[in-house]
């Protein structure tokens, strides 16, 4: 267990190292204009004094030491344009409180319908919970995001007669917002544990605890949906840490100030520093989302076994 878990550990490490040493290349090969607010109004000294003072003028493998260095120490840089000369921590604190809240909002929805769901479609296969549950998954699977989102922003805004853009104060602006955050996690969750719990109920186990005359709902409950909630837990990790994050195109649509819309404000202002930062926060919450699931699956399945065929661990 322990060798699994540090194995695990190491390679999830070594993905965000190669995933952060790329980023940050490529971000070089990017036009310097990205590093300055003012480029046009500077003449050649100040670029090149701002450049050496920047350390853009040392070889990469010197910049590169110094950006982990400094990361070690907490420090991710200072934004170049989106907002001049102001730590890139602070500004990510500003925004993450919001992103987190709504992110957790959202989930919390995901989890309460999906769930159930999804439940109730393995419950009533070929009915018309089933059905339902089936048309809802093809749609939100077969459609665009982008596209729905649309919709439920131009219709939801107008039948409940609120603004489209989002407000702190006006608590009905965040109905629209979080539950198009979640439909996706719905959608997701009802497909899963559909799919794992007619797994389970054509198994030998439940044929001979039906043959035994143990009651349907008691077996579906104790057993069936138990049973197949394990294999989910894996996705539930890495669900938590990219709704938390906030969602990039949501928060853009909605004028909502938090993680999402941050990213795409500083690509649009090419503030390279902030991107690379951002980038690297995101690549992060994969890595660690996928990391928690395998590491949470290994720990309460007990069918997973450590050992191989052979005896050898």
């Amino acid at each position: 267990m322990l060798k699994y878990i540090a194995k695990r550990l190491l390679s999830s490490l070594l993905t965000l190292f190669i995933i952060i040493v790329v980023v940050f290349v490529l971000l070089r090969q990017m036009p310097i204009e990205g590093y300055f607010d003012n480029f046009d109004k500077l003449d050649a000294k100040q670029v090149d004094a701002k450049l050496t003072q920047l350390g853009l003028k040392d070889p990469i493998y010197k910049q590169l030491w110094s950006f982990f260095k400094n990361l070690f120490n907490g420090d991710l840089g200072l934004s170049s344009r989106y907002s001049k000369d102001t730590p890139i921590t602070t500004l990510i604190a500003n925004k993450a409180p919001l992103s987190i809240y709504m992110g957790l909002m959202s989930l919390a929805i995901s989890l309460a319908l999906g769930i159930p769901l999804g439940a109730a479609m393995a419950r009533s296969k070929s009915g018309f919970w089933d059905k339902f549950g089936t048309v809802f998954i093809v749609f939100i699977n077969a459609v665009p995001a982008a596209v729905y989102y649309i919709f439920i922003q131009m219709y939801g805004t107008d039948a409940m007669r609120i603004p489209m853009t989002f407000s702190r104060d006006n608590w009905l602006t965040w109905i629209l917002p979080v539950v198009s955050m979640s439909l996706g996690s719905i959608a997701s969750n009802a497909m899963w544990l559909r799919r794992y719990m007619l797994d389970e109920m054509n198994k030998d186990y439940v044929r001979l605890a039906r043959a035994k005359g143990v009651s349907s709902r008691k077996l579906m409950m104790k057993h069936i949906f138990r049973n197949a909630f394990v294999p989910m837990i894996q996705y539930i990790p890495a669900s938590i840490l990219y709704t938390v994050s906030g969602s990039i195109y949501i928060e853009s649509l909605y004028g909502i100030p938090g993680m999402g819309g941050l990213l795409v404000d500083v690509i649009g202002r090419q503030d390279n520093p902030m991107v690379q930062a951002l980038v690297m926060i995101y690549s992060s919450i994969g890595i660690i989302g996928l990391l928690l699931g395998d590491l949470l699956m290994a720990v309460l399945d007990p069918r997973i076994s450590f050992v191989k065929k052979d005896g050898a661990r």
